[in-house]
């Protein structure tokens, strides 16, 4: 089953498209991320897949066939937002009970113990928890609605290394133990390649790629040879980004058989942070073109 499906989807904001022909599938069990610069998309995406934001155009679907927004995908789909939206002056217990109230169904005893385990009062306030803490709290109320999905915009963005890894570790535990589905937005390219297992890259608008981590980074790799040999390398594959030094060229290429570059050429391992730099600095996702002096036109990206 899939858990998201999205078919030639666009959202536009008066005349300016923010989302444009986004079409790809999640499968179910996967944790998911979803990167791309500032303004790329990615929240729009996301919200249109929660169900607060209507699509221009396209289709999208959730958990294995149910129209995003609909009432069975709101129940069975939770959602937490960058600025983790709490109200500072309730205590956490009546958090707790406003988010019970507001839902079909919320499960208290496992919130609190959760809660009991982050070592976060119930008799404490909101406004006076850490960012940490905040982010942890928004999580535990999530959680308490068993979801089959959770979608996460940017839950990283306000916390210290720390509070990342002890948020991470929490959202793990229960991919682990309930099988839950996750997607979640996100900069910080070093922590989704410890927990994240399929990609989603949003540039200009646009989906740049949908892939399992695994499988990109190894039809990836860091091609080092001539420089007045790169425009042939160029025809034959996709070159990603590229750096021409004097007579030496480095390439990233699109390539799992390392033998069809040549002899001349020597290709090593990238990591999957080298990867999506590459690609988001060439939103156009074409093959660079060489101009007659061995140049390409692309950005230099420090491979």
């Amino acid at each position: 089953m899939n858990v998201i499906e999205v078919a030639n989807l666009g959202k536009k904001y008066g005349k300016r498209w923010s989302l444009r022909n986004a079409s790809f599938s999640i499968a179910e069990g996967r944790v998911a991320a979803i990167v791309g610069p500032n303004g790329a998309g990615k929240t729009t995406l996301l919200k249109i897949i929660v169900g607060l934001a209507e699509p221009s155009e396209g289709s999208a679907i959730v958990l294995g066939g149910i129209k995003a927004g609909s009432d069975d995908a709101l129940s069975r789909i939770a959602f937490v937002a960058q600025d983790a939206p709490l109200y500072r002056y309730l205590k956490v217990s009546d958090t707790i009970t406003l988010t019970k109230n507001l839902n079909r169904s919320f499960d208290v005893i496992v919130t609190n113990k959760r809660l009991e385990k982050l070592g976060i009062g119930l008799d404490q306030r909101v406004g006076k928890l850490s960012g940490g803490q905040q982010s942890q709290l928004a999580l535990a109320l999530a959680l308490g609605r068993h979801p089959s999905l959770l979608i996460l915009d940017e839950p990283l963005a306000r916390l210290d290394p720390l509070a990342r890894r002890e948020f991470m570790s929490v959202v793990m535990g229960e991919v682990a133990n309930e099988g839950l589905s996750v997607v979640l937005s996100s900069h910080v390219v070093a922590e989704l390649e410890r927990v994240a297992d399929y990609l989603v890259m949003v540039n200009a608008g646009h989906i740049q790629a949908a892939s399992d981590i695994d499988a990109l980074v190894q039809s990836h790799c860091l091609a080092t040879g001539p420089a007045d040999e790169a425009e042939t390398i160029s025809r034959s594959f996709s070159v990603v980004a590229s750096s021409v030094t004097g007579r030496q060229a480095r390439l990233l290429v699109q390539t799992s058989d390392l033998g069809l570059l040549g002899r001349n050429w020597e290709c090593t391992s990238v990591t999957l942070e080298e990867i999506i730099l590459a690609y988001l600095e060439n939103p156009d996702d074409e093959p660079l073109a060489f101009d007659s002096l061995g140049a390409t036109n692309s950005t230099t990206v420090p491979l």
